[in-house]
C-alpha cells in the first residue's frame, strides 16, 4: 500500500486476537432460515437434500483449513473446531470469523445445483449465515460443547418429527403445539408409535444425531486417499473418542480396535455427496495431469 498522508487512519484499527493454547470453535448459523426453508419448500421435519447441501458447504470449509480437527452439523448450523495450536490469521478473530462465514455461504451457493438438480429446485434468493467464535480451554470443555450440540439435535428433531406428523394427520399448527405442550421425550415417543406407528429410534441416524465430518483414509480405485467423510455416531459417550483419538491429539495414528488411521471402504461412503464430489475432483486432477504430460 502506497504511503500517504491519510495512512494515519490505520491507527484506529484494532486486532482482537484469540487466546493461545485453546480450542477455537467457529459456529455458523443460518440467518432467517425458517423463511428460507418455507420459500424453497424444504421437506418437514427433515429435508435430506438440504442437509446434504450443508454438509457440502462444511466440507468446503474443512478443505480450506487443515487446522480443523472436526466439523459438526445439524439443521442450519455447523461448528468447526480448530486445534489448540492453530495459528491461522495469527488467531485474529475478525479475519477467521468473516472468512469462514463467507466461504461457507459461497460454498452453499456453489453446490446448490449439484444437490437440487434432480428436483429442479431453483434458488429464489441468496441465503446468509452469521458466525461466532468460542474458546474452550480443555478437552473436556470441547467434548461438552459438541455433546450439547448433539443433544440439541435430539430434542429438536424429536419435537419436530412429532409436531409435523400431527400436522400431517390433520391438526392445525396451533393445535399440534397445544398437544405437545408440557410433554416429555417419552410422551412424544408414545405419540409417534401409538398414532403413527413410528419407532423414533428407527428414524435415520443423520436426523437424530447430526453429521460429523472427519478426515479419514479411504480405499479407492487408485489406492488409499485421505478424504473428508461424514460420520453418523453418538459423540457424547467415550466410545466415539476412543474410536477417533486423532481429534484430540493429531499425533495419534493408531488405537485398539478401529484405529485413527484404519482404512474405510468406499462402498460404505460412495452414496454420500461429499465423498462422490471429492472423488470427481480427484479424477479431474488425474485427467488434467495426464493431459499435461502428453
Amino acid at each position: 500500500m502506497a504511503l500517504s498522508r491519510f495512512e494515519y487512519v490505520k491507527q484506529f484499527e484494532q486486532e482482537d486476537k484469540l487466546l493461545p493454547n485453546a480450542w477455537i470453535v467457529v459456529r455458523i448459523d443460518g440467518k432467517g432460515f425458517h423463511r428460507f426453508c418455507e420459500v424453497h419448500k424444504f421437506a418437514k421435519p427433515n429435508d435430506l437434500d438440504a442437509l446434504q447441501l450443508m454438509n457440502m458447504a462444511g466440507m468446503s470449509v474443512m478443505q480450506e483449513f487443515n487446522e480443523i480437527a472436526i466439523g459438526y452439523g445439524q439443521s442450519d448450523e455447523y461448528s468447526f473446531v480448530f486445534r489448540r495450536e492453530a495459528n491461522v490469521y495469527q488467531r485474529r478473530r475478525d479475519k477467521l470469523v468473516s472468512y469462514v462465514a463467507s466461504l461457507f455461504t459461497s460454498a452453499y451457493m456453489f453446490h446448490w445445483h449439484r444437490i437440487f438438480e434432480r428436483r429442479s429446485l431453483t434458488i429464489r434468493y441468496p441465503p446468509s449465515f452469521d458466525a461466532r467464535t468460542v474458546l474452550y480451554p480443555t478437552d473436556e470443555n470441547l467434548r461438552d460443547y459438541l455433546s450439547w450440540r448433539q443433544a440439541d439435535v435430539h430434542v429438536n428433531n424429536l419435537y419436530n418429527t412429532t409436531f409435523w406428523n400431527l400436522v400431517a394427520s390433520g391438526l392445525s399448527n396451533s393445535d399440534a403445539e397445544r398437544e405437545l405442550q408440557g410433554t416429555l421425550a417419552s410422551d412424544k415417543n408414545e405419540i409417534l408409535f401409538s398414532k403413527f406407528g413410528i419407532n423414533y429410534n428407527n428414524e435415520p441416524i443423520m436426523y437424530r444425531k447430526g453429521t460429523i465430518l472427519l478426515r479419514k483414509p479411504v480405499r479407492v480405485a487408485e489406492g488409499v486417499k485421505r478424504l473428508i467423510v461424514p460420520i453418523f455416531e453418538d459423540l457424547i459417550g467415550d466410545q466415539f473418542w476412543e474410536r477417533h483419538p486423532e481429534i484430540l491429539d493429531k499425533k495419534v495414528t493408531t488405537t485398539k480396535g478401529a484405529g485413527a488411521d484404519a482404512v474405510l471402504e468406499l462402498s460404505a461412503l460412495d452414496a454420500q455427496p461429499i465423498v462422490s464430489y471429492q472423488l470427481e475432483v480427484l479424477q479431474r486432477k488425474k485427467a488434467g495431469m495426464a493431459q499435461a504430460s502428453k
